[in-house]
């Protein structure tokens, strides 16, 4: 039913770096184990930036929650964009962003999916993906301009230094989550969601620890940003 829910929205894809479940490659399960410390996408970003083709959207089903705690934050890059001054929004217009899958804080949220599939007997990709995007990208369907950087996964903007990259990027991570650009999701079992990640970021919150929270997620394909 939940894969049926998806294919409405669009085509499932597969994550590269975490097999799927069995019969259903492009669902997987991201689930915290209550020994776990690190929970799976445990900050800000935009599934899939570093891919060519990021994914036009992804949808998550709760099939375990704690008793408390475990809630995603939802981040509105329309609104962020729009609230930058003109002549922000025409400079980051011109900026193009490196965006990759190896970044530290991001790659230590996959460690132990790499584990629990390698010992499964899956094949688990160890390559790392880079893409460039623009910093603002507009939305194919609504027309409408969005700040396209986030945290996970931007490491520079194209032609600039890390080190030049650094203060600008630090400042747009930090005006795109501000809580007037955010609301915060509850789960209870069988909770579903939708989003759109070509204009919304999402960050799972890590505050239920030795408790279990098992999630299935399906991302759907996407185009690539303009």
């Amino acid at each position: 039913m939940f894969f049926n829910f998806a294919q409405r929205f669009g085509d499932p894809v597969e994550y590269p770096f975490v097999p799927g479940l069995a019969g259903f490659p492009q669902i997987i399960e991201v689930a915290k184990h209550p020994d776990e410390v690190v929970n799976f996408g445990g900050i800000w970003h935009s599934d899939g930036t570093y891919l060519k083709t990021p994914p036009m959207a992804s949808t998550l089903v709760a099939r375990e929650i704690p008793p408390s705690g475990g809630d995603t934050l939802f981040a509105n890059q329309y609104a962020a964009f729009e609230a930058l001054s003109p002549a922000m929004q025409e400079t980051l217009a011109s900026l193009r962003v490196i965006c990759s899958s190896d970044l530290a804080d991001v790659s230590a949220t996959r460690e132990d999916r790499r584990r629990d599939a390698d010992a499964a007997g899956h094949d688990v990709v160890a390559e790392s993906f880079e893409a460039i995007h623009p910093a603002v990208r507009t939305h194919p369907e609504t027309g409408r301009r969005s700040l396209y950087v986030n945290v996970a996964h931007s490491a520079r903007f194209d032609g600039w230094t890390v080190d030049e990259s650094r203060p600008l990027l630090q400042f747009l991570f930090e005006h795109q989550t501000k809580p007037e650009f955010t609301m915060r999701l509850v789960w209870a079992e069988g909770t579903l969601a939708l989003w759109d990640n070509r204009c919304a970021m999402h960050n799972p919150m890590n505050d239920y620890d030795g408790h279990r929270r098992v999630m299935h997620r399906i991302t759907l394909a996407g185009d690539v940003p303009a």
